[in-house]
């Protein structure tokens, strides 16, 4: 009885009739064939494409297509197996299609918008991302919907039809860099170039900030209360946004401080006319003075004044002489193309051999040049407070042929190539007072002709080497600055 009703003819499709039993082992074959292609998703993905080096986010393309093509030709094959002449059903199977279509239109949408996503790899499984005001990274790109990890450790999941038609920021597509602001309002009657100096010294000072592209400070405007600077940074770490721009806001508060610079209230003052006389106006003010607390003194903070301004950049790049007769706009630019560094006696700097493509200016202390032989050392050049150095290995592409070691405290400002670039071609004079200079450091090009023939530049002899380093000079002060 039962058997029979297992068997029992329902209706006849496709030339095979239907029955209860018939539809179970339909069911059963669909499933099985579901869970190969699970299977055979996850083995792609986490077995022979991870062994074969591919990125997460090809490989979740790679095994999704592969595995949505074995589950459909499995479907066909169970349809087949059954019996059904799929031949027959052509006009049916159109006809339900373009039913299923109107029916199941956003379903459709985010299907076709997943193979898209898929196909495309603009957006990736790892992904740092931007979306609708979340952010996150993307932990799978299914079919349907895309899942996105959140900062705060929520799932979030996202139908695929909206990432591929609303605006998504991808910090991944490239690179994970990034730029982060911070707004700082000054005193009105604050230096400028101060406060320049002061917020690029305060950037610098956090390993998480980029040398290149270099921090950069915009004065925005004037306000209703102080001058409005933005600080502009660089990081490589675009998803701990948040907090690499909470620590440099505390930096840079420490630095304002230290330099005793003002960050105003917002104030309004009120003149009112008393019919009252003013002998009561002038005891109320004479009490209200008493009351005030103690302030310092004018000359006390002139002293400090003097004291702070002594420790900045301006003020040590004004006594170096090729910068005596910059003005205030000059030695602004000049302090942003670098950055101070402190070297202890005995530090060293570079190292033989080592490359480095940085300019240097002494502003205090002395540098050595040392050349290390095998059995001792010899001290070739000491600069000194106003002198340079890293001019050859930056203009010859060379690693440095001698140790740069500091023989007493030590203050340098660090120029990169772009900046070093930049100086020549806005400042002609130091190219030429560079190109002088190479007379006086016979023994140092000697090394620098070494390091020219190891790597296969023998057509610059030693007679004319000199030569062909003021040529390169003159090329890069009369180009274009990048």
């Amino acid at each position: 009885m039962v058997e029979q009703i297992f068997q029992r003819s329902l209706f006849e499709l496709g030339g095979q009739p239907i029955s209860l039993w018939w539809i179970i082992k339909l069911l059963l074959a669909w499933v099985a064939v579901g869970i190969i292609t699970r299977l055979i998703k996850h083995f792609l993905k986490y077995q022979l494409l991870s062994r074969l080096r591919i990125g997460g986010g090809n490989r979740e393309a790679i095994a999704t297509l592969i595995s949505i093509a074995c589950g459909a030709f499995g479907y066909l094959i169970v349809l087949q197996a059954t019996g059904i002449d799929l031949s027959s059903l052509a006009v049916i199977i159109g006809g339900l299609g373009v039913g299923i279509g109107f029916g199941l239109q956003d379903v459709t949408k985010n299907l076709l918008s997943g193979l898209t996503v898929l196909i495309e790899q603009k957006l990736r499984v790892g992904d740092f991302i931007e979306f609708d005001e979340v952010e996150g990274f993307i932990e799978e790109i299914s079919i349907r919907s895309t899942v996105i990890r959140t900062l705060e450790g929520g799932e979030l999941i996202i139908p695929n039809s909206q990432l591929a038609e609303e605006r998504v920021t991808n910090w991944n597509y490239r690179d994970r860099h990034g730029r982060i602001e911070i707004e700082v309002g000054v005193a009105y009657g604050t230096d400028p170039v101060l406060v320049t100096e002061t917020l690029l010294e305060a950037a610098y000072s956090l390993p998480e900030v980029l040398m290149e592209p270099t921090p950069k400070v915009i004065f925005v405007g004037f306000g209703d209360s102080s001058l409005n600077f933005k600080l502009w940074t660089w990081i490589d770490c675009i998803d701990r946004r948040a907090l690499i721009q909470s620590n440099l806001t505390f930096t840079v508060e420490y630095y304002l401080r230290q330099r005793h610079i003002t960050i105003p209230f917002p104030q309004l003052d009120l003149w009112m006319r008393s019919p009252h006389s003013s002998t009561d106006a002038i005891a109320n003010s004479a009490q209200s003075h008493s009351s005030r607390p103690a302030m310092a003194s004018p000359a006390t903070n002139k002293q400090q004044s003097q004291l702070a301004h002594q420790d900045t950049l301006r003020h040590w790049l004004s006594q170096v002489s090729y910068f005596q007769n910059f003005n205030e706009l000059q030695l602004r630019s000049l302090i942003e193309m670098g950055f101070r560094k402190h070297l202890v006696t005995s530090e060293i700097l570079f190292r033989q051999g080592e490359k480095a493509q940085e300019f240097c200016i002494v502003l205090s202390g002395a540098i050595a040049a040392v050349l290390e032989g095998e059995y001792q050392e010899k001290q070739i050049f000491a600069f000194t407070s106003g002198q340079y150095f890293g001019e050859l290995p930056l203009m010859l592409g060379v690693p440095y042929p001698t140790t740069m070691k500091a023989i007493a405290n030590t203050v340098l400002f660090v120029i990169n190539q772009k900046g070093f670039e930049k100086l020549l071609h806005d400042y002609p004079v130091l190219a030429e007072d560079i190109s002088q200079e190479l007379a006086q450091r016979r023994e140092a090009l000697a090394g620098y002709q070494a390091e020219l023939q190891a790597i296969g530049m023998n057509t610059v002899t030693d007679g004319n080497l000199a030569a062909w380093f003021q040529q390169r000079l003159k090329q890069l002060f009369t180009g274009s600055p990048h």
